[in-house]
């Protein structure tokens, strides 16, 4: 494992970093999760028609509804944004997997991130280049699945291997039993799971709506028909009390309501009370005033901790191109709750256009 050199946490940011972007305000008073961070990678520009593109990480704290910015991600290629990677935690560390670069490549390359010495290390690459692919941590390994190695071919790829974080390696485990991209990788009841996706197939429609599931102490596939129910590939899902539970899908990223799974009649249902017209408001507050401007939802990606669902979103003012700014909204759901289950929090103003790279993952704070 190689070592990249960051800053200091102390050094100032560079000159294209949002510095606006930590901002304190009031948390609810309801009880939160300690000791656990929502880790995202957002492409920033300061202007809509800015050619200056950065890819930053950024860290919510639960406990104090506050974001703060990292570090840029290093290795990436002036002013092109990565897109299309897996990004999970083990422990104290995040792993920024493949990707790919518009236009550019492929990649194969494995970041880590340490998010208590905030340093940056270079880890053993995948054997296969993949981006828009499956991904889970399942007993501290990281299991990869199909997506595509390619940026000119439509057809995905059916590989799969499996990283163990403390050799630093990569092992080829059994190939799907066809090829899926744009599916959603989770581990649930033990056993990682490829959901959806686009196939090669003859019969799309029929493996589209299915899954695979790999049962890490056989060794061995199983084909669930009929698992996902839906012809376009699932957004995001995630696991809270031994449920699986999903918000929409690559068309319609919030569908009105959070659905969670019933394996006995293999299908999806809303959790009680989770049904909500919209994650924005119709005016957001700048400078202490309320402004009629209209809220464009331009990233959500979704957070479990303990029960608690956060649904991070970003907005875009729409105003005069020469300038911008994203307003970002934290929504959360109760899902132990009864009652007044949803709670939103104040928004927060970021100059600059901030866009989500990747959905986030979770991690342990020092």
């Amino acid at each position: 494992m190689g070592s990249i050199t960051s800053p200091s946490s102390s050094a100032p940011p560079p000159e294209k970093f949002p510095r606006s972007s930590l901002v304190s305000v009031p948390v609810s008073t309801k009880k939160s999760e300690p000791g656990y961070g929502i880790y995202a990678v957002f492409s920033y520009k300061e202007h809509l028609d800015d050619c200056n593109v950065s890819c930053v990480m950024g860290c919510y704290d639960p406990s104090t509804n506050t974001w703060r910015h990292e570090y840029l991600v290093p290795g990436m290629i002036e002013n092109c944004v990565l897109k299309g990677f897996a990004m999970v935690s083990v422990g104290t560390s995040i792993y920024i997997i493949g990707g790919s670069v518009y236009n550019v490549e492929v990649r194969s390359q494995v970041l880590r991130y340490n998010v208590v010495t905030k340093e940056w290390s270079t880890c053993v690459p995948l054997s296969t280049p993949r981006h828009n692919f499956a991904c889970s941590v399942c007993d501290n390994k990281i299991y990869v699945a199909g997506g595509q190695s390619t940026l000119d071919g439509a057809m995905g790829v059916s590989t799969v291997e499996v990283y163990d974080v403390l050799l630093d390696k990569w092992t080829p485990l059994p190939c799907m039993s066809t090829v899926r991209y744009k599916c959603v990788g989770v581990t649930w009841q033990g056993k990682f799971h490829v959901i959806g996706g686009f196939t090669g197939n003859k019969m799309p429609f029929m493996d589209r709506c299915s899954a695979e599931v790999y049962d890490v102490a056989n060794e061995k596939w199983n084909h669930v028909r009929g698992m996902w129910q839906l012809d376009i590939p699932p957004n995001q899902i995630v696991v809270i009390d031994d449920k699986l539970i999903s918000s929409g899908d690559c068309l319609n990223v919030w569908k009105g309501q959070i659905e969670t799974y019933d394996q006995d009649l293999n299908l999806w249902y809303p959790l009680r009370g989770s049904m909500r017209k919209n994650l924005s408001s119709s005016s957001c507050s700048s400078n202490g005033g309320q402004t009629s401007e209209p809220l464009e939802r331009i990233c959500l990606t979704m957070a479990a901790i303990g029960s608690y669902l956060y649904f991070m979103a970003g907005y875009r003012v729409a105003g005069d191109q020469s300038s911008c700014c994203t307003m970002s909204m934290v929504h959360r759901f109760d899902t132990s709750a009864m009652n007044n289950q949803w709670e939103t929090f104040e928004l927060v103003q970021v100059e600059g256009e901030r866009e989500l790279c990747s959905h986030c993952c979770v991690a342990q704070l020092p």
